[in-house]
């Protein structure tokens, strides 16, 4: 009975490391994510184009890295959407339909900000 116990108490307290770990990991990936959506916000609406095609692809770049950690534990259709709305911005920023770019970049925090909330450890999410 002693050796179940124990098992069952080590099977518990690894399962809330691990999720401590995986919210840490995802509330640090969306900040980082969202901190680079607004500073390309803030180029495009000053309209200079070179600096905000190098930030585009500065995000790309975070944005595969980050996925590909994200992707073990949070649902795919989630981050496709996160996808949708990058490469829909990059596209509406190369025409130059700045409007419709920095639409999709509100909706790429949103979901982003969505993601954190669904994965985060709290009362609401528990039942």
């Amino acid at each position: 009975m002693f050796k179940e116990t124990v098992i069952c108490i080590i099977i518990i307290i690894s399962i809330v490391c691990l999720d401590l770990f995986t919210q840490n990991y995802t509330k640090q990936s969306v900040e980082t994510i969202t901190k680079e959506l607004s500073s390309i916000k803030e180029e495009m609406t000053l309209e200079n184009k070179e600096k905000t095609k190098e930030k585009i692809d500065e995000l790309n770049k975070n944005w595969k890295d980050m996925h590909d950690k994200l992707a073990y534990y949070i649902e795919h259709d989630e981050l496709e959407k996160v996808d949708t709305a990058i490469v829909n911005m990059k596209s509406y920023f190369e025409t130059e339909d700045f409007s419709s770019a920095s639409a999709e970049l509100e909706e790429g925090k949103f979901i982003l900000e969505h993601i954190e909330d669904k994965n985060s450890f709290n009362l609401q999410n528990i039942f």
